[in-house]
């Protein structure tokens, strides 16, 4: 649990520094955390916007984690979660004559495979040619976005003539995720990111390919001296990610929206980063650092209305709290936490894999 100390005094610090922030602008920091409240947990409509929110980032988040691991940095979840929606929703509108839940099943397949193959692109690069996978990923985010863009206003855009905006064809019913209650927007695609997250955590501490990963993650000397195949563990550990990021945007598909357009994610890839880092890169760390990103966005409105303050003061929190965990010795010396070098014996924290992969150097295509 002493992992977790750190993000959670980031997350309160970025809250009294919004507080502040908010007192400095001429609001009411009281009553624009209450309107932040009332518009994430104080109303069951609330609670169920929050975790409609929370569902792409938990996939996305741990799409971002997973890569950590294995000391890579997955900047391309955009583009992944973009191509994924996009294929989601054209096996939902152009597959037909298929029953529920098989229909289902084949959008979602969809999407987690055309995230796994996009990121691949960035893992094989990185494996045969050394390319940095942030310069690789960050690429493809452009290629993902302007082509999506590009096939939904033109062999992709939905016919009907009613129809002003670049978005396909609403999928058939029988490739939709049904509400979990009929009065709320949830939807079991909540449900199925909480079983990945159990799932992505075994996979990781309980099977010889997560070990693999992490091994990667942690020595690549280590790695290849006990005969593992980096290059391979690198292709495949880039393509679990790309995958999982791939449902973020297909849930979003077949869940909730029943359409793709450009624009419909606000950020869930970028986000995610953010998300990944508060979970400390932990599968079981990433849903209630999602949940509370969630409540961020679900909350911000009603914050905006109660308290008239701009809603851009959550976008400010977001960054504090990321700031605060990214620079971890700033909480540290705000609360005298003593540092990990300075621990040993069993219950002293290990390096996370973000910092040993920036301990790695740039472009150095190990």
């Amino acid at each position: 649990m002493k992992t977790f100390v750190i993000p959670v005094l980031a997350v309160f610090t970025a809250l009294v520094l919004g507080a502040l922030l908010i007192l400095a602008t001429g609001g009411d920091p009281l009553l624009a955390y209450r309107g932040l409240w009332e518009g994430s947990f104080g109303r069951p409509s609330s609670i169920s916007e929050t975790l409609v929110w929370a569902t792409p980032y938990i996939f996305a988040g741990l799409a971002v984690a997973l890569a950590f691991k294995a000391g890579l940095f997955n900047i391309g979840a955009e583009g992944q979660l973009s191509v994924g929606a996009l294929a989601s929703a054209w096996v939902g509108f152009a597959v037909t004559g298929v029953p529920w839940p098989l229909h289902l099943l084949l959008a979602l397949g969809a999407g987690m495979l055309a995230g796994a193959l996009w990121a691949g692109i960035a893992g094989l690069l990185k494996a045969r040619t050394g390319a940095h996978e942030v310069i690789t990923t960050i690429m493809l985010n452009y290629i993902a976005l302007l082509g999506s863009g590009y096939l939904l206003s033109g062999l992709l855009k939905d016919p009907n003539p009613l129809v002003a905006l670049a978005q396909t064809p609403k999928i058939l019913e029988s490739a939709r995720l049904p509400p979990i209650l009929s009065d709320l927007r949830l939807h079991w695609g909540f449900v199925l990111a909480l079983v990945l997250a159990l799932g992505v955590w075994w996979l990781l501490y309980k099977c010889t390919l997560g070990f693999e990963i992490r091994t990667v993650g942690l020595n690549l000397s280590a790695a290849r001296y006990a005969g593992i195949g980096v290059g391979r563990t690198i292709i495949v550990a880039m393509a679990l990610s790309g995958a999982l990021a791939g449902l973020a945007g297909t849930v979003e598909v077949v869940g909730l929206n029943y359409y793709h357009t450009p624009g419909f994610s606000v950020g869930y890839g970028f986000d995610s980063i953010a998300v990944a880092l508060l979970g400390r890169s932990h599968p079981l760390g990433v849903v209630p650092s999602a949940i509370l990103f969630g409540a961020l966005r679900a909350g911000a409105s009603r914050m905006q209305f109660v308290s008239q303050i701009p809603i851009d003061v959550i976008s400010i929190i977001q960054a504090l709290v990321l700031i605060f965990v990214a620079a971890d010795e700033i909480v540290r010396w705000i609360y005298r936490l003593p540092h990990p070098r300075t621990q040993s014996g069993p219950d002293a924290p290990e390096a996370t894999a973000p910092e040993l992969a920036v301990a790695r150097g740039w472009g150095r295509g190990e």
